[in-house]
């Protein structure tokens, strides 16, 4: 199976900016962990990427050498923006293709794996006129990985567990969609905890908010998650979240000098 990975943007081209990301470095980092994962957990993959760098390709050249090189699915990693209160995940094909066709069906699920992994709002599966997706000869789907210009998504961007978890997400698609092997040196991955750091849990949103403004005037990113506790909703609010526990305490004790309450959730994922 031959697979052309294609981190949008980069060189000239930062793509999406807030918060203090480029959309560029996130695409690129989520693209490699991509290409480390797929052929190290997989027999018989081929990867090419459209760039392994901060480098500078024209649309025309991503998919010229994708066609050239007969790859057999064409992804395209990138991020989203749009007025700072959007959130989620969404991914697209070409407009043109019917639900049915072979495009949709492998869409559907790379899009089922990596909404089951990225804890962020899903916002559906989408169509669209892009480039990549009508100029591409093979089967073709662009991942749009949060909002960047987003507090909350961004929050998660910044965070490399996070961001391999993504690349994780499209592996496992990719790899159902395609009935690739696993290599008998690389059995399936045994379920690891993640420490969550719980900076407050509030019944009203715009306490949980409230709390995000303060920490963030103390150069603490959090955001607001939403958890359902014997049918009552609660509004969390996140200040970090970490494989190593000693990181986690390590933030946790920053963190406390300003929320003297806050506490360590751990979880399987």
């Amino acid at each position: 199976m031959k697979l052309y990975l294609d981190p949008g943007h980069g060189g000239t081209d930062p793509g999406a900016q807030g918060n203090g990301l480029k959309e560029k470095d996130i695409n690129l980092d989520i693209a490699l962990k991509i290409r480390n994962l797929i052929t190290n957990q997989y027999e018989n993959v081929s990867v090419k990427m459209s760039r392994t760098s901060d480098a500078t390709k024209s649309l025309n050249q991503r998919t010229n050498e994708a066609n050239a090189w007969g790859a057999d699915y064409f992804v395209s990693i990138h991020c989203n923006s749009f007025n700072g209160s959007a959130r989620g995940y969404e991914d697209y094909i070409h407009s043109a293709l019917s639900d049915s066709s072979q495009t949709a069906k492998y869409r559907n699920i790379l899009h089922e794996e990596i909404t089951s992994v990225n804890r962020l709002q899903n916002r559906g599966k989408k169509k669209a006129n892009f480039h990549v997706l009508r100029e591409s000869s093979m089967p073709a789907i662009l991942s749009e990985n949060g909002f960047i210009d987003n507090a909350q998504d961004a929050a998660l961007m910044r965070d490399a567990s996070w961001r391999q978890t993504v690349a994780q997400g499209h592996v496992n698609g990719i790899a159902r969609a395609f009935n690739l092997k696993r290599k008998e040196s690389s059995p399936s991955p045994s379920p690891t905890s993640i420490y969550r750091i719980i900076a407050g849990s509030f019944q009203a949103k715009n306490n949980a908010e409230g709390r995000v403004a303060f920490l963030k005037k103390e150069n603490i990113n959090s955001f607001v998650d939403s958890i359902t506790i014997s049918g009552k909703v609660w509004y969390r609010v996140q200040a970090g979240a970490f494989e190593n526990r000693d990181n986690a305490e390590n933030h946790l004790a920053k963190v406390k000098r300003y929320v003297p309450d806050a506490f360590i959730i751990q979880e399987q994922r």
